[in-house]
């Protein structure tokens, strides 16, 4: 468990301050990814561990967040939010919008939001790096059949004018 936890502190630290934006997102929207209730949450990676309460749901772990915590102990996710590690078409390791929640308003507007360059930088080597463990590569590789999935959904039954 310590193996993981160093891990987790290692991501942390590629990631440092850098944030989506390079003003503070949760202005914009009223920081609704971080206004959880008992039913929802923030996944947590294999073995992560948080000082937030814990609940289960579909055989994963959810970090539930009330609208407060102590910035410097939010989960991975939290930190990635969001955007989520991935591997592009050509097999390399990247930073995509993860949009299966439709909580995040910069989601929605995603084609004419501009990421911050570094920020995406920093996703994609956290995804670097957990991808060389078993247990985050399965993790990371079952979250992104999940965000595929949501896609397809959604490409298939909303109507063209409600993607753009």
């Amino acid at each position: 468990m310590e193996k993981q936890q160093k891990r987790y502190r290692r991501a942390f630290a590629l990631l440092g301050g850098f944030t989506p934006l390079k003003t503070d997102c949760g202005v914009l929207c009223e920081k609704r990814c971080c206004g959880g209730d008992e039913k929802t949450g923030m996944l947590l990676f294999p073995g992560e561990e948080t000082t937030l309460p814990v609940r289960e749901e579909h055989g994963r772990r959810l970090a539930v967040c009330g609208g407060h915590c102590n910035r410097n102990e939010r989960p991975l996710a939290c930190r990635l939010f969001p955007l989520f590690p991935v591997i592009d078409a050509r097999g390399r390791m990247t930073a995509s919008v993860d949009d299966r929640g439709g909580i995040c308003p910069l989601v929605q507007h995603a084609s004419e939001v501009r990421f911050s360059a570094r920020f995406r930088h920093r996703v994609a080597r956290v995804g670097k790096l957990l991808f060389r463990y078993a247990d985050s590569r399965a993790f990371l590789e079952d979250v992104w059949r999940e965000m595929e999935e949501t896609r397809q959904v959604r490409d298939t039954f909303l109507p063209v004018e409600e993607k753009t």
